[in-house]
């Protein structure tokens, strides 16, 4: 059997698997292991900021490798402190929660929150609101929290008390607010539902209205944040601050690492034995978050990531005006989406045939979340693929 047949028969079958086997890593390519190269749009969901085998990071890594890789959580480690203080020093928040994934991130500020509505109200019947379309996570609370009915199906009786407004329409939001309401969960650009932008206008009035009824304003960051988008956090570019970020993906850059920051009024609501992780902030994930920051800051790629996305949104935009098919682009940064007509599976399938990787966000947009390094040529080469997929769909 190939390693495809192999796959089958080990693994659930919870992923539509593509049938390549991936190998090794360099630069901007994946290789597979017949040694076919892959241009990667894709970065592993938005996780490879630096693509693959970037020395500065592959070096530090392998540094903490020779030192401590996992102790309890009860005990200190400057890697761990140091990473934490990276983490508060980026998002201007308080206090941190380290973990290893976005579900667990999200989970862990769903938790917060309603701790913090006990705390006020001395009961806990609290209520969330959410988005429809959109994603925070597969666990029963993080997919409760997700707007999308399909991936909820199935897995029921869900936590309660969720509701659904919509995005950028303030309105929805404000009809679902209640005396239970003890938190709203945003992503600042929606992305498995279709990588949409909230406009500065909606987040702004839902800070308001945070403000207003002491509710607790949570943003998952988790694929729009650390840099994606141009700056360190998305929020900093609505002039509003969260009570609570979830943050993970492009946070270990590779590894394995999520992290909830709240600030001082939220943060202090949970107390020693309220939550806890085995894993989460281990010394080997600490050096991880505070080799990310070095290199952001170091090697000046937040200036990059906003240099070639200007480059990036020109080319994606002449690709919309050439074909009738393509309605539009959407997202801020290295964070795009372009919606199509027509389902857009046979475009990604037959990229990938071309050395393309790309994904989808539903059945009708392609997904684009290159890591921070790309160039001029290989944004061109990825263009000219779609390009010559999209004339041979179309024939």
């Amino acid at each position: 059997m190939n390693y495809f047949e192999r796959s089958n028969e080990a693994f659930l079958a919870t992923y539509g698997r593509f049938d390549i086997t991936l190998d090794h890593g360099k630069g901007v390519y994946l290789y597979d292991v017949n040694s076919k190269a892959y241009l990667d749009f894709y970065a592993g969901i938005g996780v490879n900021s630096f693509g693959y085998q970037y020395e500065p990071y592959v070096n530090s890594l392998q540094e903490q490798l020779h030192g401590l890789i996992h102790v309890s959580n009860y005990f200190n480690t400057k890697q761990s402190v140091e990473a934490a203080e990276a983490i508060l020093k980026a998002t201007n928040l308080s206090k941190v929660f380290l973990c290893n994934s976005g579900t667990e991130a999200t989970e862990g500020a769903l938790k917060l929150a309603r701790k913090y509505y006990f705390l006020k109200h001395g009961k806990a019947d609290s209520e969330v609101i959410s988005l429809q379309h959109s994603f925070h996570g597969r666990s029963t609370g993080s997919v409760t929290l997700t707007g999308n009915p399909r991936y909820q199906e199935g897995f029921g009786p869900l936590i309660s008390g969720v509701k659904y407004g919509t995005i950028n329409d303030l309105d929805s939001i404000k009809e679902l607010i209640s005396p239970k309401t003890s938190a709203i969960i945003i992503e600042p650009i929606q992305g498995e539902g279709g990588v949409h932008v909230c406009t500065k206008e909606f987040l702004q009035g839902v800070r308001s209205l945070c403000d207003n009824y002491d509710i607790v304003l949570i943003l998952d960051e988790v694929q729009c944040g650390m840099g994606r988008t141009g700056t360190m956090m998305t929020y900093m570019q609505y002039d509003i601050m969260p009570d609570i970020v979830c943050l993970a993906k492009g946070l270990g850059a590779g590894f394995p690492v999520g992290a909830f920051v709240a600030n001082n009024k939220v943060g202090i609501a949970l107390q020693p034995g309220d939550h806890g992780s085995t894993y989460g902030g281990n010394p080997l994930a600490g050096k991880v978050i505070t080799t990310v920051f070095k290199i952001l800051q170091e090697e000046n790629m937040l200036a990059h990531v906003r240099q070639i996305s200007t480059y990036f949104i020109k080319q994606l935009d002449d690709l919309v005006d050439t074909f009738d098919c393509i309605v539009e682009r959407r997202g801020l940064g290295l964070m795009q989406g372009i919606e199509f007509t027509i389902p857009v599976n046979s475009i990604i399938r037959q990229a990938l045939s071309k050395g393309l990787i790309m994904v989808t966000a539903g059945t009708h947009v392609i997904r684009l979340l290159p890591p921070f390094i790309i160039t001029t040529e290989d944004v061109d080469k990825m263009i000219t693929i779609c390009k010559e997929v999209i004339h041979e769909i179309q024939r």
